[in-house]
């Protein structure tokens, strides 16, 4: 072939292409033209001045990021950033789903179905606002995100971008406590207003859950599900037994490793509702005063040889030990809770298999 044929080849190539771009741009031109025209009436001339076009290409810019902003207000920014990896969120479908390990946390406000009903409905939605505002923070200062509100319940998630599962449990059980903080903050100011104090409590469970897209074709929302997720919630529902404010799984404390300077004691062994397999289940006390501290690990060592007793089916010598937790420390209610535990099994009779958790109900 020869050099002049080369030349004609090329320069066709160089016109197709040519052409290819000039459509390009006529495209971007009618796009644009159209967007402005669907911005002012059509009877409006369309502002023809460079410095006039700018500002309505900076005012549609504007618009844009308002929405997203507002669009972020109801689906966390977070959920939007795991599923970019797989595309455009247009070309999210309903179904998607990914595995992943996180700390849940649930927080709930307790007797709140009684201070709801002494409230009007504005009343009741100021309040419940307020409330958020400050427990908001100390999520997000953690690294946590909140997935949803449920009533007057919160459902947060702690998956930071590269961290590792001794992050994100850690993350988790620092927000508890600056959440118990927080309260405390936030009950002085309800006391400087004459309104009476609430209190909340606190569930957190790290484990594995699917990160997912559920709904319908004209209503979609994204979530996590799974054992996990329902092991931290039926956590936070235990608090009121056992009168604790934050309770974790031993599964949590094992994440965040022995050197995580933590002030914890074995509360319980149990079958939550909706699992087979039973959890040791702890108490947080980090928060707590020195004293208070220290009376609750006071009985430490009776609480757990009483369970280990419980577990062999030794009542006799688990009652020993939980009336001397209870002699110990009288104002701690744990110590009762295990002897009605132990006098209500010992009537019982129990499966050959049984293990010695306490199956709970809610």
């Amino acid at each position: 072939m020869t050099l002049s044929w080369l030349l004609i080849i090329l320069l066709i190539a160089l016109g197709g292409v040519a052409v290819y771009l000039l459509q390009q741009q006529r495209q971007e031109i009618r796009f644009l033209k159209n967007e402005l025209e669907n911005t002012h009436p059509r009877n409006t001339p369309i502002k023809d001045s460079p410095d006039e076009r700018e500002a309505s290409y900076a005012e549609k810019a504007n618009e844009a990021m308002l929405l997203t902003q507002t669009f972020q207000k109801f689906v966390p920014r977070q959920f939007v950033e795991h599923f970019a990896k797989h595309g455009p969120a247009s070309t999210l479908e309903l179904g998607h789903a990914d595995e992943d390990e996180v700390a849940i946390l649930f927080c709930d406000i307790r007797g709140f179905t009684g201070l709801s009903e002494r409230l009007s409905p504005q009343e009741l939605m100021k309040f419940l606002n307020s409330y958020f505002l400050r427990m908001n923070d100390p999520i997000h200062q953690n690294r946590g995100f909140i997935d949803k509100f449920i009533g007057d319940a919160i459902m947060a998630l702690f998956d930071h971008p590269g961290g590792s599962p001794k992050d994100k449990a850690r993350d988790a059980i620092q927000a508890a406590i600056d959440l118990r903080k927080a309260l405390i903050l936030y009950n002085s100011h309800r006391d400087n207003c004459e309104y009476l104090p609430i209190n909340m409590g606190i569930g957190i469970h790290f484990g594995p859950v699917i990160i997912g897209t559920v709904g319908s074709d004209d209503r979609m929302d994204t979530t996590v599900l799974g054992d996990s997720v329902n092991i931290a919630f039926r956590l936070e529902s235990l608090t009121p037994k056992y009168n604790a404010d934050i309770i974790v799984s031993a599964q949590t404390l094992q994440t965040i490793g022995a050197d995580y300077p933590l002030k914890t004691r074995l509360l319980d062994w149990v079958r939550v509702k909706g699992r087979q397999s039973a959890i040791e289940v702890y108490e947080v006390l980090e928060h707590l005063s020195e004293a208070e501290q220290k009376a609750r690990l006071s009985v430490q060592t009776q609480i757990a040889a009483g369970l280990a007793c419980r577990i062999r089916q030794e009542w006799d010598d688990a009652l020993a030990h939980f009336m001397k937790a209870q002699q110990i420390n009288p104002e701690d209610k744990l110590a009762q809770h295990h002897i009605d535990v132990c006098l209500q099994y010992r009537g019982l009779t129990l499966p050959k298999d049984w293990d010695g958790a306490l199956s709970l109900s809610q």
